[in-house]
């Protein structure tokens, strides 16, 4: 790290020292944009296991998403003689032919007659006002010029990256369509989505002016050369550091702003192995080896290797195709699966070795049932004890952040599960074991109504990716605060 650098992080760091660590605080930190320099190759690389269910997965929608184009109209395509060349005026030339296109888009548009160079003209209905990609043709179709109202809209050359320029659009409103092909290939595939949706993360950065190093000068999303993400499980992306981490290309979850944070922290590379899958209890799915079965209200709860989830003495219950602990097995066996090859993975760090540097929590939201969060604080605890002994990394630090539903207007079993998070950080005191190397931080200030965000769907934050990032800063904050020590150990 630079000497600019290190000084940003131990003033973030000092600061961090007074605020209470159970309270969320909902302004980022500034992080410089990624140097890409190489990091140092003399220490062990860093290796943070992340954990838990669906939104650790990643649901925190990057844009609006993109569908396949299908409203238009009056749509013809003309051929014109020979090959594409750019100082011809097609629209003053004379067509060797023409034809109608009544299916244009979806899975089955009309097919082009081809023989010359092609261009679609006609007109494209747009429901929504908004602010609008467009990406024509597929694979070799994609090298073409597409207009839209008389504005230049995409431009793909060939042997050329392409170029967008997103198009403002009025609710209801008919725009002239025109489009250029390049090449020989040519076909009314296409795909369009909106990209300012309150709440995407390219609205959060693009417009709103947040977390500025996520994007370079040219407005590309940044990619960081010592941060390597690799999922398992679900999340399976493999690569450097960059959005599309998280359920698909489309969505984030915490790693990213985490691993911005890590990878600003250390000097050594950083790897970031995410094991997670989403609809799963810590009190059944992820349940610890060794949890004994327990009593509420009169029905018994499995214990690890339990088949049975509960039974009474007059109902014995049925068993299932699963048992009490397989994702929490499965978890672990994936994770080895990386580690114990780890030079097969990452050769380019084989030379380094790896230590684990921290593990991360972020779950909560299947043990909302009365039976599961009576038992969660138990299960924490003993999961956090679990985890660090199967991968012997006793003291590692240990961050999770609280489940945030509807902010702090949470009520019944999920109040239960975000304060028995809570109960278990070390500056409580109730567990002296986890002083100083347990850390939980708070995220119901991170809530963003369903009205300002890309979906009205709770359970996964409203799929708001600000939300996201803010859980992800947190963490990262609160695993600074513990190497640093900051955390008090009395």
């Amino acid at each position: 790290m630079t000497g600019s650098t290190s000084t940003l992080l131990l003033t973030l760091a000092m600061t961090m020292v007074i605020i209470v660590p159970s309270v969320a605080q909902e302004t980022p930190a500034l992080l410089p944009d990624p140097d890409g320099k190489p990091p140092v190759t003399s220490k062990p690389v860093k290796v943070y296991i992340l954990s838990g269910q669906s939104n650790m997965v990643g649901i925190g929608q990057v844009n609006g998403g993109f569908s396949r184009w299908s409203d238009f109209s009056d749509l013809t395509v003309s051929v014109y003689q020979g090959t594409y060349s750019a100082t011809t005026d097609y629209d003053q030339s004379t067509p060797i032919q023409i034809k109608d296109l009544p299916e244009y888009g979806g899975v089955n548009p009309t097919p082009f007659p081809g023989g010359g160079v092609q261009v679609v003209r006609g007109w494209m209905n747009i429901k929504d006002a908004g602010l609008f990609r467009f990406k024509p043709g597929y694979q070799a179709s994609t090298f073409c010029i597409m207009e839209l109202d008389g504005v230049e809209v995409y431009r793909r050359e060939v042997g050329k990256e392409p170029f967008y320029n997103d198009f403002q659009t009025t609710a209801g409103k008919k725009y002239s369509f025109k489009l250029t092909f390049l090449t020989a290939a040519a076909d009314g595939l296409g795909w369009f989505g909106r990209i300012d949706v309150p709440g995407t993360l390219h609205t959060v950065v693009h417009t709103d002016g947040k977390f500025p190093h996520l994007v370079d000068d040219a407005g590309n999303w940044t990619v960081r050369n010592d941060v390597w993400y690799k999922g398992v499980v679900t999340a399976t992306a493999n690569k450097w550091l960059s959005v599309g981490c998280g359920s698909g290309s489309n969505t984030i979850g915490p790693e990213l702003q985490f691993g911005h944070i890590m990878g600003d922290y250390h000097d050594e590379p950083v790897i970031i192995l995410k094991a997670s899958q989403g609809n799963r209890s810590l009190g059944w799915d992820i349940l610890p080896p060794g949890s004994e079965r327990f009593t509420h209200e009169g029905r018994t709860y499995a214990g690890y290797n339990d088949s049975i989830p509960s039974w009474t003495e007059d109902d014995p219950g049925k068993e299932v195709n699963w048992y009490a602990g397989k994702q929490y097995d499965d978890f672990v066996r994936e994770t080895h699966a990386i580690l114990d090859h780890f030079s097969t993975h990452f050769p380019q760090y084989k030379d380094q070795g790896y230590e684990i540097a921290g593990f991360v929590w972020w779950q909560g939201h299947k043990d909302g049932n009365p039976a599961h969060a009576s038992r969660y604080e138990l299960n924490l605890v003993h999961y956090i004890r679990s985890i660090r002994a199967e991968f012997k990394a006793p003291e590692a630090p240990f961050v999770i952040a609280t489940i945030g539903f509807n902010g702090w207007e949470m009520a019944g079993p999920h109040l239960t599960v975000a304060s028995a998070q809570l109960a278990v950080s070390g500056e409580t005191g109730k567990y002296p074991e986890f002083s100083g190397n347990v850390l939980t931080v708070e995220t119901r200030d991170f809530w963003k109504d369903a009205a300002i965000s890309p979906r009205n769907q709770g359970f996964h934050y409203n799929q708001n990716a600000e939300t996201y990032m803010l859980v992800g800063d947190s963490l990262g904050n609160g695993m600074v605060q513990l190497l640093n020590g900051k955390i008090n150990r009395n």
